[in-house]
C-alpha cells in the first residue's frame, strides 16, 4: 500500500523532528563506545551512519519537496 503525499509529508516531518535527534544521540553513543578513535575512523563512522539512516526512509522523502500531485489546480 502506497502512502499518500500528505501522509509522506507528515511522516517525513516526524522522522526529522523526532527520529533524527534520537539517531544523532545513538551515533554519538557508538563513537563513545569506541573510546575516542582516531579522527579518520571517527569520520568514517559518522559518514557511514549518516548515510545508513536515510536508506530505510528513502521512499518517504522521495518527492516531498515537490508540489502536491493530487491537488486540483
Amino acid at each position: 500500500m502506497a502512502l499518500s503525499y500528505k501522509a509522506r509529508r507528515r511522516w517525513s516531518l516526524i522522522i526529522l523532528l523526532v527520529g533524527m535527534p534520537l539517531y544523532i544521540v545513538a551515533c554519538i553513543t557508538v563513537i563513545n563506545w569506541l573510546d575516542r578513535p582516531s579522527i579518520l575512523v571517527e569520520l568514517l563512522v559518522y559518514v557511514l551512519l549518516g548515510v545508513l539512516w536515510a536508506l530505510p526512509f528513502k521512499f518517504i522523502f522521495k518527492g516531498v519537496g515537490q508540489a502536491d500531485p493530487d491537488a486540483d489546480t
